[in-house]
């Protein structure tokens, strides 16, 4: 069985026509003949190609609004007979049925028709039936047939057909075969998502565009990605990025995204050690680094506001492996690219998806993204001493770092500038202690300051301690049994607290 074959006969059947002109030139100088259909056959002709219509082959009409034009036995005879096979090559010649060894297809836009808001008939009728069975029968038949199901593997056969004109390898035939089938399982998914809706019956999830990484967290686990990083951002300096780099800019984007205000935000390790909120990117980015100056070393960098030449000379003065932001003036640039190996990410306004999953024993776990922003509304007053104007907007301040910090969290803030967290402990005491520390190490007064948790106090430990330190207001979700000790300490040491009746844990 020779493993090299010969394309003699292909079915080109295509939305996207962009890029095939010089393939289809190049596989007619090689003797490749042509057969398709509407629309392709009148783009092959217009570029002075003979092409033989399916219709003339099957003698069939296409019927039903064009439903059906491919589905016939001498179209998939052709396709999936094996050339080696005895009995398949008989049939073939007593139905009269033409050998194709090559199938150039693509498939409708459905993903794009769901997004465009469509009504469902239209995106109905954009579930392509003989598309999809056109693909799978020619990668089902790798063996003899060369499979071409999408616009993205255009290049890569032009340039197979370049190097070698119309032959192929199996190991060619082999590597389309699963590019096709990873096409076709990626519109199934699709398809199976829009009639599944909110239900949630099956998991089903296909992302494209593979980029594989340096290695995964640690140097000896291998690592990719897959997405399209290139709608979120245009990097426009810098190294490589890594799987904890993306780690900590998923996180990044996250925290800023609660912000309507120009705030600046320093993270480690997915929490942020940094973060104000100011009229200045300048401003913002000072008290920020004043958070924490000794973790922002080798941190990730995000603002919501355009960085100027006079914060890009500031925030140049320190390491840093990431900074993004939805833009930057010309001169900010030249400062912050005099390091090579600076990452420097352009934010794009694109949509995230609103539900996250990853993997977990023999399977998946998927949840909404916590979305939820409070506001003053929102806030119910559980003691006698109300807070005051001040002290809200610095406890909605704290609740939206305390949101995006690991649990156990807890977050010390003033002036609308993370004075200091804990994050990541097995106790809200502990979380509470190493926030008090790390505050006092970099120099600040708490005195007036509010905490902000990630869940209810189960005791009143917790107030006690930040009321000993100066806190005089305090946040958290409220409804543990023991509710009632934290708010009958809080009455009787003059601090404010408030519930939200929402937690944010973060595991």
């Amino acid at each position: 069985m020779a493993a090299t074959k010969r394309m003699k006969r292909a079915l080109v059947s295509v939305f996207h026509k962009d890029g095939l002109d010089e393939i289809l030139k190049k596989l007619h100088s090689e003797g490749v003949s042509f057969v398709s259909t509407g629309g392709t056959q009148s783009f092959i002709e217009s570029l002075g190609l003979p092409c033989d219509a399916v219709e003339d082959l099957t003698s069939y009409p296409s019927i039903l609004g064009g439903r059906v034009k491919t589905l016939h036995p001498k179209v998939f005879g052709g396709i999936l007979a094996r050339r080696e096979n005895e009995n398949d090559q008989k049939q073939l010649a007593e139905y009269e049925i033409p050998e194709i060894d090559l199938v150039i297809v693509d498939l409708y836009p459905f993903e794009e028709t769901v997004a465009s808001g469509a009504e469902e008939q239209a995106i109905i009728e954009k579930i392509d039936i003989g598309g999809i069975s056109l693909i799978r029968a020619a990668a089902k038949n790798y063996n003899d047939v060369v499979i071409i199901a999408s616009q993205a593997q255009y290049q890569p056969f032009r340039d197979m057909l370049m190097e070698h004109g119309a032959t192929t390898s199996l190991e060619e035939r082999r590597w389309f075969a699963k590019e096709a089938f990873s096409v076709s399982s990626h519109y199934d998914s699709a398809i199976f998502n829009y009639f599944d809706g909110e239900e949630g019956s099956a998991f089903r999830c296909s992302a494209n565009n593979q980029k594989t990484l340096r290695y995964g967290e640690n140097p000896h686990q291998k690592g990719h990605f897959y997405g399209n990083l290139e709608a979120m951002f245009d990097q426009i300096h810098g190294k490589e990025i890594s799987y904890n780099n993306l780690l900590d800019i998923n996180a990044a984007v996250d925290l800023i995204d609660e912000f309507e205000e120009t705030t600046f935000a320093v993270l480690k390790h997915n929490n942020a050690c940094g973060l104000a909120s100011r009229p200045t990117v300048l401003e913002a980015w000072n008290d920020a680094l004043a958070g924490d100056p000794v973790s922002a070393f080798g941190g990730v960098l995000i603002t919501n506001g355009v960085i100027d030449k006079d914060a890009a000379e500031e925030i140049n003065k320190i390491f840093f492996e990431v900074i993004i932001a939805p833009d930057y003036d010309v001169d900010a640039l030249e400062i912050l690219g005099q390091k090579k190996n600076r990452i420097i990410l352009v934010r794009k306004p694109a949509a995230l998806p609103k539900k996250q999953f990853r993997s977990l024993l023999n399977g998946v776990l998927v949840q909404d993204r916590d979305l939820n922003i409070e506001k003053p509304e929102d806030l119910k007053t559980a003691t006698t001493k109300a807070p005051t104007a001040q002290e809200i907007e610095d406890m909605l301040f704290a609740n939206k770092i305390v949101k995006n910090s690991k649990s156990n969290a807890i977050v010390l803030a003033k002036g609308k500038q993370l004075l200091a967290s804990g994050v990541g402990q097995t106790s809200r005491v502990d979380a509470l202690k190493q926030a008090i520390e790390k505050a006092k190490n970099f120099g600040f007064d708490l005195k007036g300051a509010v905490m902000a948790s990630d869940a209810f106090f189960p005791f009143p430990d917790c107030v006690e301690i930040a009321g000993n330190e100066g806190v005089t207001a305090v946040i958290q979700p409220g409804g543990s049994i023991k509710d009632q000790l934290s708010f009958d300490y809080c009455n009787e040491h003059g601090i404010a607290m408030v519930t939200t009746g929402i937690r944010h844990f973060k595991h």
